[in-house]
């Protein structure tokens, strides 16, 4: 069960949330404390971040080493300082390859986004209903072999039919359309996801049937201003207080959380 953060808000340097907290997302490769489902997540990993004030496209960093086994990750993360970004570790499903087109930020266009959990049995099951929505341009644009790919990809396709549709709409009918599949194939999924299109963020955690995986979001109000999302806190003592700010919030089960670009954090029922 893969781990994941999000942050939106003022720029700052990734390494203040990826590497610095004594629970980061390093930490959280070899360490975590929440995971349901395998033990360490050294199956790969990836960053995605957006340039501040510029209207470029969004950059992505990835590698199917274990985080800590990447010589070049703490230096790029002290490099670069970004106001939306969006981080992920891989804990690779049972028979799934170990490869580099298999490890998150999937992105498109000027949007990203990174999916924790799975899709029962994905090949047997769901594989062939999710790819026969897809236009040829997204068909043909998964390079891997997930399960997280294909959700990310029927999300993008959903948003490209319905341009006037927002991220909120879009991931609702996408997790709507999978629950429907899921009980007609009777297979479990978990669809923590987060989205950005580097102006605003919006983050599910949702399964079906049974609970799905632990998903917090913290206030950050200093060294900047802004929201992190993560599947652990980051550095939480018994009160669940941040360094950074506020306390973390476990974000409802089965809801839908936004990050708007003033910051406002929302939270929808599913």
């Amino acid at each position: 069960m893969c781990r994941l953060l999000g942050y939106l808000g003022e720029p700052v340097s990734l390494d203040t949330f990826l590497i610095t907290p004594r629970h980061s997302l390093v930490a959280q490769s070899y360490q975590p404390k929440e995971m349901t489902a395998g033990l360490i997540n050294a199956d790969g990993f990836g960053m995605g971040w957006y340039k501040p004030a510029t209207d470029q496209l969004p950059y992505r960093y990835r590698n199917s080493l274990p985080i800590w086994n990447d010589p070049n990750f703490e230096e790029l993360c002290r490099y670069i300082s970004s106001g939306s970004f969006l981080a992920y570790i891989r804990s690779a499903t049972l028979g799934q390859s170990l490869q580099l087109s298999n490890c998150q930020p999937f992105g498109d266009g000027q949007l990203l986004g990174i999916h924790n959990g799975f899709i029962e049995r994905f090949r047997q099951t769901l594989y062939r209903p999710m790819r026969e929505c897809l236009g040829d341009e997204r068909y043909q644009s998964i390079e891997g072999t997930t399960d997280s790919e294909h959700i990310l990809a029927l999300i993008y396709e959903t948003l490209a039919q319905n341009p006037e549709q927002t991220l909120v709409g879009a991931l609702t009918q996408t997790l709507n359309q999978i629950k429907t599949w899921a009980k007609s194939y009777e297979v479990r999924v978990s669809l923590n996801i987060v989205l950005s299109d580097g102006q605003s963020m919006t983050v599910s955690r949702f399964a079906y049937p049974d609970p799905p995986p632990s998903l917090y979001w913290l206030n950050v109000t200093h060294p900047v201003k802004g929201v992190v999302v993560a599947s652990e806190p980051l550095d939480a003592d018994e009160q669940m207080r941040s360094q950074f700010g506020d306390c973390w919030q476990s974000i409802p089960a089965n809801s839908l959380l936004t990050i708007n670009p003033k910051g406002e954090v929302t939270t929808h029922a599913l």
